[in-house]
């Protein structure tokens, strides 16, 4: 065989594990996997008990709205926070303070307490979250070397998806079993507590921390970051209006129980079925290349989403509800996956934190902030409406983005560099960063 000649580029073969191979990150993903399905345990059963208990479709939608403020009042300074602290002993605290926060959850549950004692504590885990997703997210990049930080977006991706799926499983069994919420939260701090753990063992490499005074210039560089970055402004933005009108999450118990006539069990499962869909998406991702074609595959995939929506709002089949919703999950990751890699490959290190709260604001508040769309329309319109609407909305924003924002049509391969931008750390044009500790 002929080798390569000089003028024709060597293709290297793709690892689909490098990420894995890295045990810094078989820790963080370890730690993340059982975190995540206690939290997802817990949002499970917050809505089954809340709907339990006052059989009112807009108190669910209060759940998003506690959950949500705390993200649209504190994500600047956490963001400023999180650039000038260690992220992973801000990643420790926060899992701590959710363990301790849902302790309280199961002591108000045991005790039948006020619901505005729950919505209380609901507001304070929220609080937490500011500050544990953006920590979570731009340690990662300081974990593995920048070639497998693609790979490792697409494995995390699993691994939340691979917890969102078997975490409400699991918190329909408990609750078909014992009739009660609080055991659910018991696990959920114990399971928060085992990531704070795992923490202890990751050995990040080092940060450029930021050393600005507090000012409000520092505090919303990443507001500016983003808005000169369209590709990142276009895909957060797409993401935010698809999830504050296509979600039906949020009414699943109202559905489960008033129009498909199924228990918490199979709650639990409906529940899973877009997570289900999901993990399966990153698990054939991490085999394949880089994305090509990611403007437009960003485009298709939140109107598959969109479409899917419209066909669960109409369903009235278990069977095609849970189809429907498969099918969603599996798609709304393809997006899911493009905005976590363009957020952090795109952003210079030390801008990562303010950049990656900002997202938090896009991202987090509005599945919360959709939550309490989707009850109230639900108390206006009845949750067909509510879901289908909010489908079609979707669709409408898909068609809005790509024409407004044309960079987001042209994006093709997620590492392409934009003049003028910063160099994210181990870019051509910023000081290499140490490769971290395997």
């Amino acid at each position: 065989m002929q080798p390569p000649s000089p003028e024709e580029p060597v293709t290297e073969r793709h690892d689909p594990y490098s990420a894995v191979r890295c045990a810094n990150y078989r820790w963080f993903a370890g730690g993340f996997l059982i975190s995540s399905t206690g939290l997802q345990m817990l949002s499970m059963t917050v809505g089954w008990e809340i709907y339990e208990r006052t059989n009112r479709p807009e108190h669910l939608g209060y759940v998003g709205l506690a959950r949500a403020l705390p993200v649209v009042a504190l994500a600047l300074p956490a963001g400023h926070l999180i650039d000038t602290f260690n992220r992973k002993y801000v990643l420790i605290v926060t899992q701590l303070a959710f363990a301790l926060i849902t302790l309280g959850l199961a002591l108000a549950s045991w005790q039948h307490a006020p619901l505005w004692i729950i919505y209380l504590l609901l507001t304070l885990s929220a609080a937490a979250r500011v500050f544990n997703g953006p920590s979570r997210a731009t340690l990662l990049p300081l974990i593995v070397p920048r070639k497998d930080f693609h790979n490792a977006t697409t494995w995390n991706s699993g691994v939340f998806q691979c917890s969102a799926m078997g975490g409400p499983i699991i918190a329909g069994l408990m609750i078909a079993a014992t009739g009660e919420a609080w055991p659910v939260y018991v696990a959920t701090a114990l399971a928060c507590g085992a990531f704070a753990g795992a923490a202890m063992m990751i050995h990040p490499a080092p940060s450029r921390r930021l050393t600005d005074p507090w000012s409000w210039r520092s505090v919303t560089a990443g507001m500016s970051h983003l808005w000169r970055e369209k590709t990142i402004l276009g895909a957060i933005t797409l993401d935010l209006f698809a999830v504050l009108l296509g979600g039906a999450i949020a009414l699943l118990p109202v559905y489960a129980k008033d129009i498909l006539h199924v228990g918490p069990q199979e709650l639990g499962y409906l529940r899973s079925a877009p997570y289900v869909g999901a993990f399966l998406m990153a698990v054939w991702l991490a085999h394949r290349p880089a994305f090509r074609r990611a403007g437009p595959m960003l485009l298709a995939s939140v109107a598959v989403f969109g479409l899917t929506m419209i066909v669960f709002g109409f369903s009235a089949s278990y069977w095609l509800s849970m189809a429907a919703l498969f099918i969603g999950g599996a798609a709304d990751n393809v997006s899911v996956i493009i905005r976590h890699v363009l957020v952090q490959m795109r952003t210079p290190d030390q801008l990562r934190g303010r950049v990656s709260s900002v997202n938090s604001v896009f991202i987090e508040s509005s599945n919360e902030l959709g939550a309490f769309r989707a009850g109230q329309f639900a108390a206006w319109l009845g949750p067909v409406g509510a879901v289908v609407s909010g489908g079609v909305g979707t669709l409408l924003v898909v068609l809005g983005v790509a024409w407004l924002i044309p960079a987001i049509r042209r994006l093709r391969t997620l590492d392409e560099t934009t003049p003028g931008e910063g160099a994210p750390t181990g870019a051509p044009g910023a000081s290499p960063a140490p490769k971290p500790s395997a």
